[in-house]
């Protein structure tokens, strides 16, 4: 088989895998989830995915490895006092961009 079959197979069987990953939880959950370990686990999944998928890439965003710390130490303290999402990211990237200049 040509390579474009076997790419199009595989693209075949991904799209195959995310749909049944999907769809098995609404086939299968018809009743409401009640039990509050089960909802509390289900209600941190996105946060995890989010986290899991967004932060190693931030230490390669930037040309070096210690201003990518240095923005991660203040995003962390800035969302440990919960302030807003939007000013976190701006006074992130802010303070990477200076430290840029100085490192």
């Amino acid at each position: 088989m040509s390579n474009i079959v076997y790419q199009v197979l595989a693209v075949l069987v991904m799209g195959l895998v995310t749909y049944l990953c999907r769809m098995i939880p609404l086939v299968f959950m018809k009743k409401h989830i009640e039990n509050k370990y089960v909802k509390s686990f289900l209600f941190y999944i996105p946060y995890a995915v989010i986290a899991a998928l967004t932060f190693p890439a931030i230490f390669y965003s930037t040309g070096s490895i210690w201003t990518a710390v240095i923005g991660t130490i203040v995003a962390l303290v800035m969302a440990f006092f919960k302030i807003n999402m939007t000013i976190v990211a701006i006074v992130s990237v802010v303070v990477v961009f200076g430290f840029g200049f100085i490192i």
